[in-house]
């Protein structure tokens, strides 16, 4: 197909320094020849460039060829001398090829003459993206001037990224060529040498050679059109000037596209005058129905929070046919979305994106260590204006549950992370997001949008960091009376960001002198709680009481704020009346108590009041004590109590805990007690499913739907015998089909059940699938069921056949990948890992040489097959074996080591809470009204 390439022409400058008309250097199309958070922890190390000269704008013209995925260009960058200097550093790619360079300059203040410097050379640093020019002689500070390059390079096609490429076949099968930038984090040295840190911000202009029958946008609008000579398919599109702007948000697209609808018009008395478009290919156009009222609503509600106007006359939302960003590019004024996320019928990632208009381009981080701080507030913001328009339904209504329970079970580790940074800089940037949401409660939402419009009205076109937000928080609250004055907000944050860990705080009342003493210590649930320094982490937190002789939830002004080791609150209630801390998990900490304040809260919850503590603090409540009762800090006797009021429960967030807790403990516990543990399961769950069941619905209520799956998978987990056969009748439908291998005919919820509870010819099906499972299908569906397969059975017998077949026999069908897979599931379950460890011990020496050069799959099955007892009888095992097979263990040796110093922590933990839960669950199934006549024979 014979089509034009296009050329781009980028013009950026600022008044009174771009090259006047008759100057500028003849362009031509020239016809066809036939980011996140972990980049921001990386960025953070990165060598800043020398501040010799400064940036002030930038004319930027490229000339891509699109068919070839090349591109020619030049680059004016106006500067200022900061200093004395004879050399300037610039950001460039290593692929980016400067050919040309030139340095003018007016070495005076009051000079009219522009003088060429003379330029030694150009050099590449072999390690880092930058370009270095010597020049032959000084430049004196205060000088203005010019820096030329000419060059070229490939425009991206694997990903869409930087300068990119890509393409997509119409519902005609007629292949359509896009173009487009990606430019954060720091892609734009990627595209042309420039000044790529976030905190030169300089003016745009931009002009755009572009095919006339397609859509050039960018920042701002096009200030004019003009043809082009011996081009008559091709125009110049001339955008206007735009404002101050760090490289990142630079953004242009070209492709055929259509306007959805018409245009927004935006307008308030805080100064907004904005005209809002939304963009699509024009055959996905009708999948945005319904989005021009979306994206009004929610620029409303972000505009508002912020009263500070964008100065944007207009703001592009483009839908972009095989856009593949993990993220949508949100460059000020034009934000790229991938089609599918925009026809979503979601508010959160639009309300996210339309908060870093404010937050990000207007005022941006001044260095990528305050990235997490841009991100988390704008996370927090998006989440609210999310629950505001709907209560937050795409997340079921479960933010901050969603965010905050991850938080609480990674910090709690002795070794949280892993050492796994991304994960690191991710909850690094939730516990922020939690901080803002804190304030928020604590000094009330007025003051704190009134800290937050001071911020950004006192850095607009500028740069911050945390300080300044966390100072302009501090003066709003003290100027409205929201915090003592030896408070300081920044001194509060400071004393949770700095840490990777969070606190416990424990109220215990005396109820003589009706007073409360408030400890602190640091939170830890993995075993042994022996970590460093740990007596030294203090945190300064707000302390909201709320107590039941004048119950309220509207309130949360603080009581106090503990910032040392103890603390005592003074009138308190009497003994007949409960208090609550920390209620709505304003801050991200858990809270135990005195014995008697949880009976309080026990006994409460199995009333009818107890609707009247929110289900949100119902939940925590719950999370809570069941948490404390896992890290040794409370009795399960009366974390299991705590659950005695969810027979009356039907409230999806409250059961989310619940749900986590079954899991969880499901695990842990010992099979001594496994049965009893499952009937308390059946007895719970019961009366929820049996209720639901006699209400399905499809109404488009997706908490409801999710609450009636999550009972539904967990009773199946149990041995529930109703669900056991309706997955068994849906899986027989699969055994009966002529061809099974090529699908599945059924959901997937049907297949652990099945695998876990039915019969051995019903698994071998299983089994058969995988080991027949076409090439052609895919392999997520095969790794899927060989999870199952591996990691749901109860009987050893499947488990001993799976390792048989996949190990000793040595099936080809298997991979080494595949090995690690099922070694992972084995450890969900006691069936699991003792059957691996006896399989282990009884074809040791077959085993050993089989693996001798494989210590990656030996190691991970010593890993697996040790490390999950819980038990004495489980410590004396792996005991023997370690004695019988010392110096044997080779690369695995210090893993069996460590196996038993974590079970001999863990054994402790059985023996101190395994009667105790054994006691309660025999006091609970002898006098629960619920019968109990439904489970399967395992």
């Amino acid at each position: 197909m014979n089509i034009l390439q296009v050329c781009v022409l980028v013009c950026l400058c600022v008044s009174g320094n771009s090259l006047p008309p008759d100057k500028m250097r003849g362009f031509h199309i020239i016809k066809t020849r036939s980011i996140d958070l972990n980049n921001a922890h990386g960025l953070a190390m990165e060598s800043r460039l020398e501040k010799s000269v400064e940036p002030t704008g930038y004319r930027l013209e490229l000339e891509p060829y699109l068919e070839d995925a090349m591109f020619k260009g030049h680059v004016r960058i106006n500067v200022t001398w900061l200093e004395d200097s004879h050399t300037i550093n610039v950001h460039c790619a290593h692929d980016i090829e400067i050919t040309e360079t030139e340095v003018q300059a007016y070495l005076s203040s009051d000079s009219e003459q522009l003088h060429t410097i003379p330029i030694k050379r150009v050099t590449m640093d072999v390690k880092k993206p930058i370009a270095l020019i010597r020049l032959e002689k000084t430049v004196p500070k205060s000088s203005k001037g010019f820096i030329d390059f000419s060059f070229k390079g490939n425009m991206q096609t694997a990903i869409t990224e930087a300068f990119f490429k890509t393409t997509y076949s119409t519902d005609q099968e007629v292949e359509r060529i896009v173009a487009g930038t990606q430019l954060r984090p720091n892609n734009a040295r990627r595209m042309f040498p420039c000044f790529d840190e976030p905190g030169y911000k300089t003016p745009f202009e931009l002009s755009v050679v572009r095919p006339r029958d397609m859509v050039a946008l960018s920042n701002v609008p096009v200030a004019r059109t003009e043809d082009i000579n011996d081009e008559p398919n091709a125009v110049w599109d001339h955008f206007e000037r735009t404002p101050p702007m760090s490289t990142f948000t630079l953004g242009l697209v070209i492709a055929d596209l259509k306007q959805f609808g018409s245009a927004i018009h935006y307008e308030d008395e805080n100064g907004n005058n904005i005209e809002i478009r939304v963009w699509g290919r024009p055959e996905f156009v009708e999948m945005l129905e319904g989005l021009n009222e979306k994206v009004a609503q929610v620029f409303s509600e972000v505009a508002n929070f912020w009263q500070v106007p964008l100065p944007l006359r207009r703001l592009d939302i483009v839908a972009l046919p095989n856009y593949q960003g993990v993220k949508p590019a949100d460059n000020w004024g034009l934000i790229v979305f991938k089609e599918s996320d925009l026809s979503s019928r979601g508010y959160l990632q639009l309300s996210q994106e339309l908060s870093y208009q404010w937050l990000g381009a207007l005022v941006s981080p001044a260095w990528w260590s305050d990235a997490h701080l841009n991100k988390a507030l704008v996370g927090y913001l998006a989440a609210e204006i999310a629950f505001k328009i709907n209560n937050g339904s795409e997340m079921e209504g479960k933010w901050p549950m969603t965010v905050l329970y991850s938080l609480y079970y990674e910090f709690s580790k002795r070794y949280p992370h892993s050492r796994i940074t991304g994960m690191k800089q991710e909850t690094a940037c939730t516990k922020i997001e939690l901080l803002f949401r804190m304030f928020n409660y604590t000094i009330g939402g007025d003051t704190f949008r009134k800290g937050m419009r001071k911020f950004i009205e006192s850095r607009k076109f500028k740069t911050f960091t945390g300080d300044d937000i966390w100072n302009a928080l501090n003066e709003a609250a003290l100027a409205d009376g929201k915090i003592p004055k030896d408070i300081n907000i920044k001194t509060v944050a400071t004393s949770w960001i700095e840490k990777d860990r969070l606190p416990v705080i424990t109220v215990k009342r005396n109820y003589e002198t009706n007073t409360a003493f408030v400890t602190q210590k640091v939170y830890l649930r993995e075993r042994p709680h022996d970590l460093p320094s740990s007596n030294k982490m203090l945190w300064s937190a707000p302390l909201v009481v709320c107590r039941s002789d004048r119950l309220s939830f509207e309130d949360f002004t603080p009581s106090s704020w503990i910032r040392h080791t103890d603390l005592n609150l003074l009138n308190m209630p009497d003994d007949k009346h409960f208090i609550i801390v920390n209620p709505e998990e304003i801050a991200p900490f858990p809270v135990n108590y005195d014995q008697d304040n949880w009976n309080l809260l026990s006994n409460y919850l199995q009333s009818e009041s107890r609707v009247n503590i929110p289900e949100l603090t119902r939940a925590k409540l719950l999370h809570d004590a069941w948490n404390l009762a896992y890290a040794g800090e409370l009795s399960f006797a009366t974390a299991f109590n705590m659950t005695l009021f969810m027979r009356h429960e039907r409230n999806h967030l409250v059961w989310d805990p619940v749900f986590t807790m079954i899991d969880h403990i499901g695990r842990r516990i010992c099979p001594c007690i496994l049965d009893k543990f499952r009937a308390y399961v059946r007895t719970l769950l019961t009366p929820l499913y049996n209720e639901m069941v006699k209400d399905v619905r499809d109404d488009g209520d997706n908490r409801r739907k999710s609450l009636y799956s999550l009972t539904k998978t967990f009773l199946c987990q149990v041995g529930f015998k109703p669900c056991i056969m309706e997955a068994q009748e849906q899986f027989s439908n699969w055994m009966q089909a002529p061809n099974p291998d090529e699908g599945n005919p059924i959901s997937n919820q049907y297949i652990c059940p099945v695998f876990k509870w039915g019969t051995q010819k019903e698994w071998d099906f299983g089994l058969q699938r995988v080991i027949n499972f076409p090439p052609s299908r895919k392999q997520s569906e095969r790794t899927y069921l060989l999870k199952t397969l591996a990691g749901c059975p109860v009987d050893e017998k499947k488990i001993e056949k799976l390792l048989n077949i996949t190990i000793l026999e040595g099936n080809g069908n298997f991979t080494e990948t595949d090995l690690f897979l099922i070694f992972s599931m084995l450890t969900g379950n006691s069936q699991g890992y003792t059957t691996l460890f006896y399989f282990l011990n009884n074809n040791w020496d077959v085993l050993k040489e089989k693996f001798s050069s494989k210590t990656n799959i030996w190691d991970n099955m010593i890993t697996s097959a040790t490390s999950q007892f819980t038990t004495k009888p489980g410590m004396n095992l792996v005991a023997i074996m370690y004695d019988n097979h010392k110096g044997e263990f080779g690369s695995a040796e210090h893993i069996i080591e460590k196996s038993l110093r974590n079970i001999r922590e863990e054994t402790k933990w059985s023996e101190e809470n395994i009667p105790v839960i054994e006691t309660w669950l025999d006091d609970y199934l002898s006098r629960t009204e619920v019968k109990d006549d439904q489970a399967i024979d395992a």
